[in-house]
């Protein structure tokens, strides 16, 4: 009759494993105040976590200054998305909804996708738990409010610009090439001020945008980068030359995601 051999495992098995967790924290843009709001929201997940019996804090994944409505753009959340594939996390908290995405179809296709891991997410101020079967509807409204929240600010924002425009009131962000920007006002700059009128004298003489090109990056190599096919085109069509200034080129799409196109 054939032995039964028992082998006790050399090892026993952790009787109480921690649930590994992520904090995922982001704000939407370099200001001070939003700067504050990020460390506070990394102070307090590094804090929540400490005296923890049952959940142990993996790691915060913390994009500063980005944007919520485009999810290539945030590495720390790709990076977060990247350790759950790996199996380094079983749980994820964050503040809201619209912290996490404001765009609802990236939001739902990232929340099915970590269930189908077998991690949970529990957004806070919502107090939504993807753990829980019923939420995914919540998280479908609250997803579409914060999407809502997103265009109403963009339309907020191109309102205000409408407006300061409306009262000439214009904020110049950086200065064409034979200009300087000294607090918001374009000033000249008399050495490329020079190069410019050349460059305009060798166009009205019948030379073309590719030859005048040529003949700058050979001659101004300081400025070569400068001095394209297409550099030239700009500077040859920009109405600054001219003082005058037109604003609204282009324009950002109503609808989400965003893109900027000509006017």
């Amino acid at each position: 009759m054939p032995t039964v051999t028992v082998i006790q495992p050399t090892i026993a098995a952790e009787q109480n494993t921690k649930i590994r967790c992520a904090a995922y924290c982001r704000v939407s843009s370099d200001s001070e105040d939003q700067l504050n709001s990020f460390m506070a929201q990394t102070r307090y997940y590094e804090k929540a976590f400490e005296k923890s019996d049952r959940e142990q804090l993996v790691d915060i994944y913390a994009d500063e200054g980005i944007t919520g409505t485009r999810e290539d753009k945030r590495d720390e959340f790709q990076r977060m998305i990247k350790d759950c594939r790996r199996g380094k996390i079983d749980r994820i908290y964050t503040k809201s909804i619209s912290r996490f995405a404001r765009n609802t179809k990236d939001c739902l296709k990232n929340i099915r996708e970590l269930k189908s891991l077998g991690i949970t997410v529990f957004f806070e101020k919502e107090n939504i738990d993807t753990a829980k079967l019923t939420d995914e509807m919540m998280i479908t409204i609250m997803g579409g409010l914060a999407q809502e929240e997103s265009i109403s600010i963009s339309k907020n924002l191109k309102w205000s610009y409408q407006k300061r425009f409306e009262k000439g009131i214009v904020n110049v962000f950086s200065a064409p090439f034979g200009f300087k920007l000294n607090n918001g006002v374009l000033i000249i700059d008399k050495i490329q001020a020079r190069i410019v009128e050349e460059i305009f004298d060798m166009f009205l003489n019948g030379i073309g945008y590719q030859r005048i090109s040529e003949i700058c990056q050979n001659k101004y190599k300081a400025y070569k980068d400068k001095f394209s096919y297409y550099g030239i085109r700009y500077i040859l069509s920009n109405e600054k030359y001219i003082g005058d200034s037109v604003y609204q080129k282009t324009f950002t799409t109503n609808n989400l995601p965003y893109r900027k196109i000509q006017n």
